[in-house]
């Protein structure tokens, strides 16, 4: 093999390839953007790199995927906690969201990808305002991200009327097309915010442009009533019956669904994102996931946004996944190990349409990769990789994170943000939101 640019060696890897592959003292080989190889270190160690990464005994394995968040709310951690969902946002959320402007999204969102990196987190799916702030944001720290403008049939503190968030999202999708880390999104809120003719056009965007429709499905039982009450069927069937539902779009937290919506989901390939602390910490319920995972519907992992979670780390989302669906069903053997896992990694990616360049590690593909340091007493000893990583393995267990080739974080040090300026932005920030 000719030289190449990084040479992760003397790791586990955990590949999340279609065998469940495992590589015992392995190696990962990159060229540019790509991993060109990977098998057992021996076979790599003639092969000259610009640059060697020793493992060191650690797990190698694919970036989270982070399905479903708002990264910029770091602006707003910790504003407004123990609320039900409609009261957090109408009297918090929303009149705190009408001072941002794109200087304060694109910051937020830095520090949101300060947190995502160093938490293992290479890819995610945004909804939020200001956009083209996050995309700019995300590029900069070099992030893979699915984002999209928040759609709604009110003004926008942003664009102002619907027919302007259209435009704004077409130009969105010019501006950023064929990007090798940025994809557009067209992202309509929910049901219960946006009228038939919205829902319906934002589908067809999506679809003229071949991008992902993003929007949040049936989160409260009180939401889902309602749609009952007044369009006679559950916001999935609603959804159907509006031609909205398709292989593209992903469908945001999906906890309060009726008979016949998980057949409608499968039936039309829909992927659902899981936010389990979101859920649990406004009280909106439990997704019924095992049952979507059963009936084969697609189901990634998200943090949903730092205002009602409070945090971005996808590790801590994968230990709450398993054992709240355990207790929930009283079955231990629900959501094992190796599905959350793979929720978190290549069925994230799948989720957002990108599983055949990220999400598993295998040649060809995209380097989005972390290194996890096994060297802890609390990771000692490993029988099985997947039960640490769901069940022991920090957030700040990771010590090294690439994306598409460029080493982000170094031995637990952000290489592509200056992890101080954002801090002391962020603290900025909060004195102009404080002020009320």
């Amino acid at each position: 093999m000719e030289a190449v640019d990084i040479l992760v060696t003397n790791g586990t890897i955990l590949t999340m390839d279609a065998s469940g592959q495992v590589i015992e003292n392995g190696a990962v080989a990159i060229k540019g953007d790509q991993i060109v190889d990977l098998g057992k270190a021996a076979e790599f160690e003639e092969i000259e790199a610009a640059e060697r990464i020793d493992a060191r005994g650690g797990l190698v394995m694919p970036g989270l995927v982070n399905t479903h968040t708002h990264a910029a709310m770091t602006c707003f951690r910790g504003l407004a906690d123990d609320l039900p969902l409609m009261t957090w946002l109408n009297d918090h959320i929303f009149p705190a969201e009408a001072k941002l402007d794109a200087r304060m999204v694109y910051h937020g969102t830095l520090l949101a990808c300060a947190e995502m990196i160093e938490s293992g987190i290479t890819c995610f799916c945004d909804m939020y305002l200001f956009e083209g702030a996050v995309a700019e944001a995300a590029k900069a720290a070099g992030m893979r991200a699915v984002v999209g403008e928040v759609l709604y049939d009110f003004p926008s503190p942003h664009y102002g009327p619907i027919e302007a968030g259209f435009t704004y999202t077409e130009s969105l999708i010019k501006t950023w097309r064929g990007d090798p880390l940025i994809t557009i999104a067209v992202e309509p809120h929910s049901p219960y915010l946006c009228s038939a003719d919205l829902l319906q056009k934002a589908a067809a965007i999506s679809q003229v442009h071949g991008v992902p429709l993003v929007i949040h499905v049936s989160e409260t039982e009180n939401e889902v009533k309602k749609s009952l009450a007044e369009k006679g069927r559950s916001p999935v069937a609603y959804l159907a019956d509006l031609g909205v539902l398709s292989r593209r779009l992903l469908a945001c937290h999906c906890v309060a669904l009726k008979e016949g919506d998980i057949d409608l989901l499968k039936h039309f390939d829909v992927k659902v994102a899981h936010n389990p602390e979101s859920n649990m910490k406004l009280a909106s319920g439990i997704a019924p996931v095992p049952e979507m995972i059963e009936a084969g519907v697609c189901v990634g992992l998200g943090t949903d946004g730092c205002a009602s979670n409070n945090n971005l780390d996808l590790f801590s989302e994968m230990d709450t996944a398993a054992k709240l669906h355990k207790v929930n069903r009283l079955d231990p053997t629900v959501m094992d190990a190796r599905t959350v896992t793979a929720m978190a990694t290549i069925g994230g990616a799948r989720a957002l349409g990108l599983d055949d360049i990220t999400g598993s590690l295998e040649k060809g593909k995209q380097a989005d990769l972390i290194v996890v340091d096994l060297n802890k007493p609390h990771l000692t000893p490993m029988y099985a990789p997947v039960s640490h990583l769901v069940y022991a393995v920090k957030a700040d267990d990771v010590t090294t994170s690439i994306i598409n080739g460029s080493i982000v974080m170094r031995d637990r040090e952000l290489v592509s943000i200056d992890r101080d300026a954002v801090l002391f932005k962020m603290e900025q920030i909060s004195r102009t939101i404080r002020k009320g």
